[in-house]
């Protein structure tokens, strides 16, 4: 197909929006960008969109719309839209630029878990000579993997590269290399009783929510550490609190909230056993994500199939 064809963008404001521009010029020239409120003024004329929180209702008012493409690995935002067309395919941003910067997100959380690096960074902020001798070593350290999708995956097969040992637990078994796999409800005890640290990458679901509580931290290794970089429905921030109060927990790396972002006089920001970041775990760069977006949108002129549609019936 030559002719052209338009995209709607709702992703990193007037700013991003430039940034897509210049990516898009590069990658298919003949894909016209136009700004969210630019579209919402010519509803009609959108091929694509490229949204990370679209405004409700919006979506629904673009007649000939395609494709939805998801800007961010999650869909969630996408999905708050009450009148969301559900019979436009929406795609999310499941691509290997990402896989690989989360599987190096979870090697950098968990070695500072082991190695206690916020012990250290506060040290130094005092410029306090705190000596303390090396409290873990990776092989002798089991990680439990919580979703073994594609990042999970990725992030078991690092982290065994370190020295780890992995086990990993999803709604149904997988067959990973050097990843002992626990799956269902049933099996979540057993799991969380091995786990020296506990990763999070599960996908949003109803089944998932809140499942990091005080019940399931309770079945951890006294001491465990906990890494959080799946979405901020999981965890109950008030129970990770307290875990790491009471020594349940003796540290977490947290990088998704369901209030983004976390409100400044939140006590995590300040605990000493916690470590904030901004979600940038998998964040991949706007030129790899319009490159994933380019290749789906020619393959699906060309009449294949779209990659990693979200699946209502699986929750993502």
């Amino acid at each position: 197909m030559t002719d052209r064809r338009v995209m709607a963008v709702k992703s990193g404001g007037r700013e991003g929006f430039a940034e897509w521009q210049a990516c898009f010029a590069r990658l298919d020239p003949t894909l016209e960008l136009v700004y969210w409120e630019e579209a919402l003024q010519r509803p009609d004329s959108i091929d694509y969109a490229l949204v990370w929180d679209p405004d409700p209702g919006c979506l629904a008012r673009m007649a000939r719309l395609r494709v939805i493409f998801g800007s961010g690995a999650g869909v969630d935002g996408i999905l708050l839209d009450p009148d969301l067309p559900r019979h436009v395919p929406l795609v999310r941003m499941a691509i290997p630029e990402a896989t690989q910067r989360m599987g190096e997100f979870c090697c950098w959380a968990v070695l500072s878990l082991l190695k206690d690096a916020r012990r250290m960074a506060i040290a130094q902020a005092a410029r306090d000579w705190d000596y303390f001798e090396a409290p873990g070593r990776a092989d002798l350290t089991t990680v439990g993997i919580m979703g073994l999708g594609t990042m999970g995956a990725r992030s078991a097969a690092m982290l065994q590269g370190i020295g780890f040992r992995t086990i990993g637990w999803s709604r149904r078994r997988k067959d990973l290399p050097g990843v002992e796999s626990y799956a269902g409800e049933a099996e979540l005890p057993a799991f969380l009783a091995r786990t020296d640290i506990l990763v999070c990458l599960l996908p949003a679901t109803p089944e998932t929510r809140r499942i990091i509580r005080a019940e399931t931290l309770a079945l951890l290794p006294r001491g465990a550490g906990y890494v959080g970089v799946g979405r901020g429905m999981h965890h109950d921030l008030g129970d990770i609190l307290a875990a790491l109060d009471s020594g349940q927990l003796s540290g977490a790396m947290l990088d998704v909230f369901e209030t983004e972002p976390l409100p400044a006089d939140h006590p995590l920001w300040a605990h000493p056993r916690a470590t904030i970041t901004p979600h940038v775990a998998s964040l991949p760069t706007r030129l790899e994500r319009a490159g994933y977006v380019a290749r789906s949108i020619a393959g699906f002129e060309r009449g294949e199939a779209l990659p990693n549609l979200y699946d209502p019936a699986r929750g993502y």
